[in-house]
């Protein structure tokens, strides 16, 4: 699995646990979506991804979108 595929995986589960938590536990949970979602939206923009900066120190292969 490269960079790419890590960051999207990463940010969709992150997405689906935070809309789980707010449901089960507290609607503030939801905050985390909108960041996850923000920041996404910067990184297609920018091309920086702080979860791609960590995951190329720590190994993982590159991909197109992340170098």
């Amino acid at each position: 699995m490269n960079i790419d595929r890590s960051v999207l995986s990463f940010a969709g589960f992150m997405v689906l646990l935070s809309l789980l938590l707010g449901w089960l536990v507290s609607p503030y949970w939801l905050l985390l979506t909108a960041f996850v979602g923000a920041n996404l939206f910067q990184a297609g923009i920018t091309g920086f991804c702080p979860a791609a900066v960590i995951l190329k120190r720590l190994g993982v292969k590159p991909g197109c979108a992340f170098h």
